[in-house]
């Protein structure tokens, strides 16, 4: 299989060990950096520097918000497959609440890899090709480096989009009843000797409906992790069992309740850290999610319909 791998040179993420290992699964895999000019005239830049015949798969792991405006161009490209890592945004209150189903609805032919369980489903419900790989973690970056925890509870990111508002109002209700150190670190070493410091990683993706990044990272990292729950699908898919590889809370009185447990019982810590820890590194490395998203690929993509049958499938 051969790959054109489009992605976005600015990212706050760092993602080269995903890319390397979806480039890896591949016979070749052209993986191209694109500049924020780039994504905003993606029918130019195919004219100058694509020969389309060379690829079996076309991979998009784009700005969302620039693919939509250029849907046009996108839908004439055979072969194309779409790695997103966003669509929850679908689901929820935000500004791209139904924009991705919507922008689906204009190529259904297009394949898409979500990170969400839940969210693959509801857009096969919908009628998409629609697969579920999560998201997982830098296994070069970050991993375990027995360390004091000296951090008792703790959470490193960022609350401001509209998006974290849920995430926002929780740590904001815990904090006013424990002692939550709520910071932000750079990324790659900073980063992993901080979560090496944290006994307790309060994860709280409220109302997104899957797991963000920064839960295999903690789990990594050998943090226990307290996980905002994302109901039985995701839990089921991702191999996450309450009070064995991780914590699961609804709201600030359950975690409370569950970490009064936990201060009891330092062996019992020890386990569900350990059996997190394991979890992550034997099943969501980059390395690993990169190969999962490769074979993703591979089946046969649905036929590219024509414009009349497009037009009668939205309804035009």
């Amino acid at each position: 299989m051969k790959v054109l791998f489009l992605v976005q040179a600015e990212q706050r993420a760092i993602l080269d060990r995903l890319y390397e290992g979806i480039a890896d699964a591949c016979e070749s895999c052209d993986v191209r950096w694109l500049t924020s000019a780039e994504q905003d005239d993606l029918k130019r830049y195919f004219h100058e520097h694509v020969d389309i015949s060379r690829y079996d798969r076309v991979l998009f792991f784009l700005r969302f918000k620039k693919e939509i405006k250029q849907w046009r161009f996108i839908r004439t490209l055979p072969n194309l497959v779409i790695l997103e890592h966003d669509a929850y945004q679908n689901y929820i209150s935000c500004k791209y609440m139904g924009k991705f189903t919507a922008h689906y609805r204009r190529m259904p032919w297009v394949r898409v890899i979500s990170s969400g369980a839940q969210v693959a489903q509801n857009l096969r419900a919908e009628g998409f090709d629609a697969c579920f790989v999560p998201k997982g973690y830098d296994q070069t970056l970050l991993s375990y480096l027995q360390r004091e925890r000296d951090i008792e509870l703790a959470f490193v990111g960022s609350t401001k989009s509209s998006a974290y508002s849920g995430r926002k109002a929780l740590l904001d209700e815990l904090a006013s009843v424990e002692n939550l150190l709520v910071t932000k670190t750079r990324s790659g070493l900073e980063y992993c000797e901080t979560l090496n410091r944290i006994r307790f990683f309060v994860s709280a993706d409220v109302g997104m409906g899957e797991y963000m990044i920064k839960n295999f990272e903690a789990m990594a990292c050998g943090c226990v992790l307290l996980a905002y729950d994302q109901g039985d699908l995701e839990n089921d898919a991702l191999g996450f069992r309450d009070m064995h590889n991780l914590v699961l809370y609804r709201t600030v009185p359950e975690l409370r309740e569950k970490l009064a447990v936990l201060r009891q019982d330092p062996e019992l810590v020890e386990r569900i850290a350990k059996a997190g820890r394991q979890t992550a590194e034997e099943r969501y490395g980059f390395d690993r999610i990169g190969r999962q998203i490769a074979e993703a690929m591979r089946p046969a993509l649905r036929q590219h319909e024509n414009r009349t049958s497009w037009l009668a499938w939205i309804g035009l």
